[in-house]
Formats: C-alpha cells, structure tokens, sequence
C-alpha cells in the first residue's frame, strides 16, 4: 500500500521522509503531553528539525503550498496592510497579494477557521492559503509593518517637494522638537528630522544617506551594526543633502567635491554634536552623519566591561604623575570613552588637566579641551606647542597620527607629565611598532610608555529574550576551546524581537586586552624585538589576549560565540 502524506499524521510523515526517528518522535509525542505547543513546534525547539523542513511536511499533508521567509519579506506594503498588524500576529497570518479569484495568504495554520474568517470579513476577499512558518511570518510581520508606518510619514513628508530651499536652517543649533511641529516647514526638512529623531531615539552612532538607483537607503548604526530605517524615493534625495548641508554650513552649489561640516541639533533637553562627511558618487552625494554623544552613557570606569582585576590595574596606572597610557583600537572600539572615563576618575581641584581633539566628543566640566581646526591652522602639533606653556599635569592628545605629535607626547610624558592618548592598532604589541613607525626611536618609547590597552566593542545578548545555545564544533573550534571545556560551559544568545532589531543583541561591552610595561617588556623595547615575542613576555606576565576575554564574556553569558568571532581574531 502506497505513503499518502494526505491521509497521515504529521509525524509519521516525518518518520517515513526519515527526517526523524521513530523514537524521536516518541520523545516529542511523550513532551507533548505536558506541553501545549504543537509537535511540530516542540520538534523545532528540540532542533531535530528545522522550520523549512516541518513546512514542506505540512504542504504535502494539508495539499496546500508552501512559501520561505525570503519569500515574505519582499512582499509590498499596499498587499500586506490589507490585513492589521494586531491581527496578523495574533493568528500567524500575513497577506501576500491579491488575484484574479480572491487575496493570497501565508498562514502557519491553515485549519485556524477563526482567522480564515476573519481575513474574509476583513477584506471581503476569498483567502487562499500557503503555508509558511511561525518564525518566517513573524520576522515578516516585525518587518513589512515596520515599513508601512515609516512609509506613511515619508509619503507625508516628502508629498510636496518641488523646490530645493532652506534658509531657516542656517543656524548653529536646531531644535527637532520645535522644528516636528511646525506646519509651515518644507516637507524635506520634517524627513530629515524624521530620520534624526529616530537615530537618536535609537542610539545611534552614525546615520548613512545612501543614494540608489531608484531610491535612498538610510542606515543608522546600532550597537556597531548598520539597521536599514527607510528607503524614501531618489526625489527627496537632493532635498536631504541640501538640508544638511545648510545646517553643517557647508556649499549648496557644490556637487562634485567631498565636504565635511559639522552642526549641533537639540531634541527635548539634549544636545548633540554631529559631523556631516558629503561624497560624491555615481547616482548623487552620500552623506554619512556621526553623532557624538547620543549614546547617554554615564562616562564611569564601572560601567565599561571592566573585568574587577583589569580595573584594578587600569586604575593603578591613570594615576601615576607622569608616563604614556595608551589605547589601541579601531574606529569605533570605544578609545574616546575609555579616555574621558579615565580624565573623570583623576579629575580633581588639584591637578590641571587639557585635551587636544578632533573632534570634542564629550563636554567635561573642570577640564579645558582644545577643538582642532586645520583650516585655520590649529592642528595637533600646533595647539601642543603652545599648550607647553600652560602648565599642564595631565594633557589628553585624540590621537597620535603623525611623528611631531608622537615627538611632543613623548618628551612631555618624560618631563614629569601623564600624558593619555589613542593609536590605530590591532592589538597592544602592536601598537608598539606603530609608535616605532612614527619615528619615535626605542629608548624613548621604552622609558616612557607606562600602559597600553587595547579594546573592543562587542554586542551583549539581550537580557529579556535570553535562551541557551548550543554552537558547533567548527565556532568551539575556531574560538579554540578545548571540547572538554566546551562541554562544560552554558552557552546562551539572544531571541530576535522588535525590540531587538531583530539581532537578539542589545547594548554593547567592551573586551580588554592589557599590556602593562614592566622592566622585561621595556628592556625587549630597547632591544628591538618583535610583536610576536613581546607578545608571549606579556602574556606571561599576565596578558589576557582579546580574543581570550571574548570567550570570558560567554562564559559569563554576556555575549554570543557569534559576536566573538566577528570581534576577535585567532591568538597565535
């Protein structure tokens, strides 16, 4: 007698595909007692199947078809907001488009009645029925409706745009509260302040205007990550620039050439600094905004992943009189952070501490910080020179880029000052040979470097959507866990979720890797040795490697495996 699947149980069709075992599904059938989740589902959460592969078994059951999650997610707003958002998640139903005999639906159910109906009286169209899974419906639905909301208030934003104007903006601080509610300004200027609003009400770091083909992608940089927020039309896109570039006073009438401005926006009773880069490319100007300062983290060594021994030692050296701190890292690791946590733990009515950067990205009271300015000469060499003679204990350089300002950092560190600053480096050995590179000769560097560290950002699992993990062998590997010690350790991650941008991740910590310079690792200096062996001396002093305390951030259930090895390279 031949295999129906039509006239089957759910898990006999997956037995007889062998996608399961008999006592798998024995297992699953025994769960489903005390349960009230599906056998299907209570198989998923067991990982003994996937998603894809419980749908394919339901089509063939139910004789309906079947669709994927990429298959929804490219669905259009008009089709999908036939149907309401509470609707579609209280019974795993999404509306796909319209036909010739009625409306096309994905459902995780196609026995749920209630929501057959309900599509019925909701449109007055006859559904017809694929099947999709919960999970695909459900990052559909976060998606797709997420989209609509943002494209009601673009198309009212952007529904009059003719003419390119904007003499209001030419101010050095903008209000976005007061701006939002005015009727009288220009739909583009209500888009732009749509998009600043939100990146600041998400946190953001960054906001990309990408120019397209046939529209304008804009990203925002959350917890390190680009998240797409809108894709207005490419018409609004010379509206936008021009926008912005009054409000960084910068020029209107130029196309062609890269500009770089800066402005300051407030909304409610915070103030943001922001620097605007402009470039020209192929379909028009993209502009990249970086917001300083709209992160609201308290500026506290406590909260910034610390590890209680690292802190210790952290601390010990930000408060000798005088020598070189160092921090390496890439753009965007949290150098500055770290610096004005540091400038907050030693501040004090005795001592007088300066700061020389580009830009000033926090304000702190009871210290001068000097704001660099090329144009007119002001560089970091230039502004050291004359900062000689105001009698300074503790002088803060941005970054040490070029050999005079590496020169100045390391003869005033040596004349009895403590001297903090930041260099582009992979790790903390080296940054020792990026200051070589600079000129800096050996004997000088050796004698007056007290602490490098090197730091990055790495996400953290989202606290109210935390669920174990279980990695494979190939990540344990790849992180270089023995597999004794990886059977030992809990591993978790994050449940995407709205809230969450669909990443399970929400916030970020920092990993530190500490090279404290001792007599054995300034004698190597003096003697020329290289990364790798000034390395294994460190290490040896007690060094922990970053990608070492990566893996003590999922120790702790702090971060992922996949956050890990996206952060941290392989120790050699």
């Amino acid at each position: 007698m031949s295999f129906n699947p039509q006239f089957e149980k759910i898990g006999d069709i997956l037995v007889y595909q062998k996608i399961i075992t008999q006592d798998d599904l024995e297992q699953a059938l025994s769960d489903k007692k005390s349960s009230n989740e599906k056998l299907g589902q209570i198989l998923i959460n067991k990982k003994v199947i996937t998603e894809a592969q419980l749908i394919k078994a339901y089509s063939q059951q139910m004789g309906h078809k079947h669709v994927l999650e990429n298959d929804l997610l490219i669905l259009s707003n008009e089709d999908v907001g036939l149907l309401s958002e509470e609707f579609a998640r209280e019974h795993y139903v999404i509306a796909m488009k319209k036909t010739d005999s009625g409306l096309l639906i994905a459902m995780e159910d196609p026995e749920d009645l209630d929501a057959i109906d309900g599509v019925r009286k909701m449109t007055g169209l006859d559904p017809e029925i694929v099947i999709a899974g919960r999970t695909a419906i459900e990052n559909a639905i976060n998606k797709l409706y997420g989209t609509i909301k943002q494209s009601d208030e673009i198309k009212s934003a952007i529904s009059n745009i003719s003419v390119i104007s904007g003499d209001d903006g030419d101010t050095d601080e903008v209000d976005l509260a007061e701006e939002n509610v005015s009727a009288e300004d220009a739909p583009f200027v209500k888009l732009v302040n749509l998009m600043l609003t939100q990146a600041i009400k998400e946190k953001s770091t960054d906001i990309h205007i990408e120019p397209g083909r046939e529209e304008v992608i804009i990203r925002i940089r959350i917890d390190g990550v680009l998240t797409k927020i809108m894709s207005p039309p490419i018409t609004s896109l010379n509206g936008m620039i021009t926008r912005i570039k009054i409000l960084s006073k910068l020029n209107i009438a130029e196309h062609r050439l890269p500009q770089d401005g800066r402005m300051k926006l407030k909304m409610g009773d915070k103030e943001i600094d922001v620097r605007v880069s402009i470039l020209p490319t192929v379909h028009g100007e993209k502009a990249v905004l970086r917001l300083l300062g709209s992160g609201g983290k308290e500026l506290n060594l406590t909260n910034l992943g610390f590890p209680d021994k690292k802190l210790t030692t952290f601390k010990k050296w930000i408060a000798q009189p005088y020598g070189m701190v160092i921090i390496s890292g890439p753009t965007g690791s949290g150098k500055s952070t770290t610096l004005y946590a540091a400038l907050q733990e030693i501040k004090n009515e005795t001592i007088n501490i300066t700061t020389v950067e580009d830009p000033v990205e926090y304000q702190i009271p009871g210290i001068n910080q000097i704001q660099v300015h090329d144009a007119i000469g002001l560089s970091f060499s230039a502004a050291l020179r004359s900062i000689l003679r105001q009698d300074p204990d503790v002088l803060l350089i941005g970054e040490i880029r070029d050999q005079e300002t590496a020169d100045i950092a390391v003869k005033f560190s040596m004349t009895g000052h403590l001297v903090f600053s930041t260099v582009h480096a992979n790790d903390a050995p080296s940054t020792i040979s990026r200051l070589l590179d600079l000129g800096i000769p050996p004997f000088l560097l050796g004698s007056s470097l007290n602490l490098i560290m090197a730091q990055r950002l790495v996400r953290t699992i989202d606290s109210d959507e935390k669920e174990k993990d279980t990695p494979t062998s190939d990540e344990v590997k790849r992180l270089g866990i023995p597999s004794k010690e990886a059977s030992k350790i809990n591993f978790f991650k994050g449940k995407p979720t709205q809230q969450n941008h669909n990443t399970g991740y929400k916030g970020r910590t920092a990993i530190h890797e500490i090279l404290e310079v001792n007599s054995s690792i300034r004698e190597m200096i003096f003697e020329g040795k290289s990364e790798s062996e000034i390395k294994n001396q460190a290490v040896k002093n007690g060094m922990t490697p970053l990608r070492e305390a990566g893996i003590d951030k999922i120790k702790e259930g702090i971060s992922t495996v996949e956050e890990i090895l996206r952060a941290t390279v392989e120790d050699n």
